[in-house]
């Protein structure tokens, strides 16, 4: 049997039933992450977004909450991370829905599969609970992220975000 060709971002060549995606490793957010989260984010936003992420990671975190949210590692420190939550009847709705809140990979990992690490385990765990749909809402001009989310097969919703300014 002939082993899988290696991606033009990898070097390694895969063996049977491995995956591009498995020298990351994924796991449940922790309250500790916050500071690499800030990090990644600010690569991205070139802001420090100390207390938005401290309220997002408490929240999902809370005893109550489905814990949905996850971390990726390399190299022994966290290099990505993606904040979602599940809601059961949400504007109308009955069937649950997850909602990726935030994504980060640290600049320095983009082409080491972060990204498809995190939404693979989020998507096997969301299975598992049995949610129905996964959402998100992105800025028309973050076109890398919405060709992230095209790959894996995202598409627009036939609902509209209404926003009022005030």
């Amino acid at each position: 049997m002939k082993s899988a060709k290696p991606s033009k971002d990898t070097e390694k060549e895969l063996g049977p039933g491995e995956l591009e995606t498995d020298s990351v490793t994924v796991r449940t957010l922790r309250a500790g992450d916050l500071d690499a989260v800030v990090r990644i984010d600010r690569q991205a936003t070139g802001r420090t977004r100390d207390a938005y992420y401290r309220g997002r990671i408490e929240a999902a975190l809370e005893p109550h909450a489905l814990q949905t949210s996850l971390a990726a590692e390399l190299d022994d420190h966290v290099v990505g991370f993606m904040i979602a939550r599940v809601f059961y009847g949400e504007f109308g709705r009955s069937e649950p829905t997850a909602i990726i809140d935030s994504v980060g990979v640290d600049r320095g990992y983009l082409r080491r599969r972060v990204g498809d690490a995190l939404i693979r385990q989020l998507l096997m765990n969301l299975r598992a609970l049995g949610v129905e749909h996964v959402e998100s809402v992105v800025d028309w001009q973050q076109h890398e992220l919405l060709q992230f989310f095209a790959h894996h097969g995202f598409a627009p919703s036939p609902r509209l975000c209404l926003r009022l300014a005030l």
